[in-house]
C-alpha cells in the first residue's frame, strides 16, 4: 500500500451526503456573501464571521440526524466524537478573508476520514457553483454548469516546466521561507491567491505544484482525496502522509516527478 492510499474504498452513501452537506454550506454562504457582516478575530487573529459559524453549524446538524455515530472535527467548534472509526473534518470558508473582501474564490471543505485515513474529500466553490470530489476507489470528478465529468492532473516531469501556487508569501516563515523560494525559483511560474482552489486546479491538470505551510488539519484533510483521485500526490514536505497530526506543511503536485522534484527543493538537499 502506497503512503497515499486510504484503506478502504468510500461508500456512495457517504459521497451522497457529502455532497448534501455541500449544498447545506452554499446555502449559508450565499445568504451571506457581500453583505455587511461583523468581522471577529480569533486567538490567532484569524478572521471569522457569522457566516463561517452558521455555515459549520448546519452541517455539523446534518451530520447529527444523518450519522449520529461519526465524528466531527471543524475550525469553529469543539471535536466532537474524534475517536470514532468514521470523522468528518469541515472547514466551513477556507479563504474567509477573501469572502470578507467581496472576492468569491473562497471554498468550503469537506472530509471524511476512517480509521484517520482520508477516504472521501470536497472542494466546493459556492460563488463559482463548482465542485471536485475526490473518494478512494473512484477517479476524482469535477462539477460545473456544463455538468460532471472525471479530472486528470497533467503530466509536468520537472520543476523549470511547472505552475506552482501558493496562497500566500506570507505563510512562510524562517527556515519555511528560505525552503520556498528555492522551489519559487526553480518553478517557471508562481502564482498567489488561490487557497483550496489552487488544488482543485492542480486536479483539473491547469496547475502543478501547491506549497504550502502554516495550514489547521480542516485546511488540508479535504485535499487528499482530491489529489489522489486525479492521479496527483499530496504528502508533507517531508514526503510522509498527511494525518490529523501533520504540521500544517503541505506539498502537492500532479506529476510524481515533480512532487520529488519539489521535496528536494524544499529540503535543501
Amino acid at each position: 500500500m502506497s503512503e497515499n492510499s486510504p484503506s478502504q474504498s468510500c461508500p456512495q452513501t457517504f459521497i451522497a451526503l457529502a455532497e448534501s452537506l455541500a449544498e447545506a454550506s452554499a446555502t449559508v454562504i450565499r445568504r451571506y456573501f457581500r453583505q455587511t457582516v461583523t468581522v471577529d478575530d480569533k486567538a490567532d487573529q484569524s478572521p471569522v464571521t457569522i457566516a463561517d459559524r452558521e455555515t459549520e453549524a448546519a452541517l455539523r446538524d446534518l451530520l447529527a440526524r444523518r450519522v449520529p455515530d461519526h465524528g466531527v472535527i471543524g475550525e469553529e467548534q469543539a471535536a466532537t466524537n474524534p475517536g470514532s472509526d468514521y470523522v468528518w473534518v469541515l472547514d466551513p470558508i477556507d479563504g474567509t478573508k477573501r469572502f470578507i473582501t467581496g472576492n468569491p474564490l473562497f471554498g468550503t471543505l469537506i472530509a471524511l476520514l476512517y480509521r484517520g485515513q482520508p477516504i472521501l474529500g470536497v472542494i466546493d466553490m459556492p460563488m463559482l457553483n463548482e465542485r471536485w470530489i475526490g473518494a478512494s476507489g473512484r477517479t476524482t470528478t469535477f462539477t460545473d454548469a456544463k455538468g460532471t465529468t472525471e479530472v486528470r492532473t497533467r503530466a509536468c516531469p520537472a520543476l523549470d516546466r511547472a505552475a506552482l501556487a501558493s496562497t500566500s508569501p506570507e505563510m512562510f516563515e524562517g527556515g519555511n521561507e528560505e525552503a520556498f523560494e528555492r522551489v519559487r525559483k526553480a518553478a517557471k511560474l508562481t502564482q498567489y491567491g488561490g487557497d483550496c482552489y489552487s488544488y482543485g486546479l492542480l486536479s483539473s491538470g491547469f496547475t502543478d505544484v501547491v506549497i504550502e505551510a502554516g495550514l489547521g488539519t480542516y485546511d488540508y484533510m479535504a485535499l487528499a482525496a482530491v489529489i489522489k483521485g486525479a492521479g496527483g500526490v499530496i504528502t508533507d514536505w517531508n514526503g510522509k502522509t498527511l494525518t490529523l497530526k501533520s504540521d500544517g506543511r503541505v506539498v502537492a503536485a500532479g506529476d510524481p516527478a515533480c512532487h520529488a522534484e519539489a521535496l528536494k527543493c524544499l529540503s535543501g538537499a
